[in-house]
């Protein structure tokens, strides 16, 4: 008897709507835009903590396609108030777009206040592009 009841809610509780992410910050590789001798790297970025960030910078390794690196630098996402989504673009100079393989967030350079969930918990990264893999 209790597995015919259990059915149903089963079924019931699988067509529930999923929770928010669980991570307080995503960063997405939304887009790349060759420029005159630079790629542009076009990122992303969603605060879903409850708090604030007044600042957000990463260290970042792009590899090109062969696995070597091509360029290291940190990406200055600035401010990202809670609850806001926003759109950051960084030029790199000497990297052509379609050499451009992968890129890996090395860690935090820099973010506050740095006890914020934003700044102490990992963030979720992601890639729109199947050609640019993003790693953590």
């Amino acid at each position: 008897m209790a597995s015919r009841l259990l059915t149903p809610l089963i079924c019931l509780g699988l067509s529930l709507p999923l929770p928010a992410s669980a991570d307080p910050v995503r960063l997405e590789l939304n887009a790349l835009h060759p420029r005159d001798g630079a790629c542009q790297l076009v990122f992303v970025a969603q605060n879903d903590a409850e708090a604030d960030l007044s600042r957000l910078v990463l260290e970042s390794v792009l590899f090109d396609r062969t696995g070597g690196v091509a360029a290291l630098t940190l990406l200055d996402l600035q401010d990202l108030p809670a609850g806001h989504m926003r759109v950051r673009s960084f030029e790199i100079n000497g990297l052509a777009c379609d050499g451009l393989g992968r890129v890996l967030i090395n860690g935090v350079n820099d973010c506050a206040p740095a006890d914020a969930e934003g700044c102490t918990e990992a963030l979720a990264i992601t890639s729109r592009l199947d050609a640019v893999e993003v790693l953590q």
